[in-house]
């Protein structure tokens, strides 16, 4: 055995072992969410994956779903400083990502002083990121892709981690700003969240209307998430899960996929940083899991919520009543 081989079997044995040791702690955090958020535990595994593999997640769903009590349990639970702000039409870059204020000193002098607003924070809760303004969005590229804003020219580094968890209600649309395609690509993910089934709302029910509610425990801190998703980048995934994540977002996009429903119907597709989120999110689905590896299995159940909102559909498709979701059916088929 040469030594590259034996150096490659020690790393593997490494992250064995840091998988088998986190392993436990992922799945008393993910307990410790569900005893606060009832009947949602796609939402729940989903939105630990982005965050496990250092993404922003986009939540969609009616009012009354509890995605603002979701955002606030997953800071808890990490011990993570978050924050919230209430996106409206009349909300500017500033109250976002913070201002310069003149100072006058005691010797008469005059200077400029930053001072932080709240994307200032290791968690962001953006609560129906729709209602702000396209400028006041474009405010949050910079902060989602470079994990820094820049205000008056100076560059201001955020907390790390850092993560975007923005809430958007699908019915309400007047008053509202479509996200841009540039910032949806941002998000790591979509995460769709349906109302829980009977027993769910029941337990929900029970438990929330008592004289006494549920608080979710700290399990993690900010040290260990950053290191979970150290540990994510380093986890192996096989040959025929990458040809897999590069087939199926290859052949969503119109001008290079073998299927006539995608080139009749799809006005523009996932580009490579879909590549790198799905790539990303079957590696953390493998950790939270407990998993050495990645498999099949994984794509073809992460490829909607990455995939979703990095796709848009043509009139055609509208008209045929075709959505999104048929066309990643037709995708992942192959795979399943």
């Amino acid at each position: 055995m040469t030594n590259t081989a034996s150096q490659t079997d020690a790393e593997a044995e490494q992250i064995a072992a840091e998988i088998d040791s986190l392993g436990e702690r992922l799945q008393s955090l993910r307990s410790a969410v569900g005893q606060v958020i009832f009947g949602q535990q796609a939402v729940i595994d989903q939105t630990l994956i982005s965050l496990l593999a250092g993404g922003h997640v986009l939540l969609v769903g009616v009012p009354g779903l509890a995605k603002t009590r979701l955002v606030e349990t997953l800071g808890r639970v990490f011990g993570l400083d978050d924050r919230r702000i209430q996106c409206t039409p009349d909300l500017m870059p500033a109250d976002i990502v913070g201002s310069e204020v003149l100072d006058q000193l005691a010797d008469g002098s005059r200077s400029f002083r930053f001072v932080p607003g709240p994307i200032f924070a290791q968690v962001l809760m953006a609560d129906e990121i729709n209602r702000a303004s396209p400028r006041t969005q474009s405010a949050l590229l910079q902060a989602m892709q470079e994990q820094r804003v820049t205000v008056g020219g100076q560059s201001y580094d955020l907390p790390q981690p850092f993560h975007v968890l923005a809430t958007q209600n699908p019915l309400e649309q007047e008053g509202t700003y479509p996200l841009p395609e540039a910032q949806l690509d941002r998000f790591f993910m979509e995460v769709d969240v349906a109302y829980p089934d009977l027993e769910s709302e029941r337990q929900m029910l029970l438990a929330t209307t008592g004289a006494e509610q549920a608080e979710a425990p700290r399990v993690f801190d900010a040290e260990e998430l950053i290191a979970a998703q150290r540990l994510v980048r380093r986890i192996p995934v096989g040959e025929k899960v990458v040809e897999a994540i590069l087939s199926l977002v290859r052949e969503g996009r119109p001008e290079s996929t073998g299927l006539e429903d995608v080139r009749r119907h799809v006005a523009w597709g996932p580009g490579p940083r879909a590549s790198q989120a799905l790539m990303l999110a079957v590696r953390a689905r493998a950790l939270l899991d407990g998993r050495l590896a990645p498999s099949l299995d994984d794509v073809v159940d992460l490829a909607a919520p990455v995939l979703r909102h990095r796709m848009a559909l043509n009139f055609a498709a509208r008209a045929e009543g075709i959505g999104v979701e048929d066309i990643v059916e037709q995708l992942c088929a192959p795979h399943a």
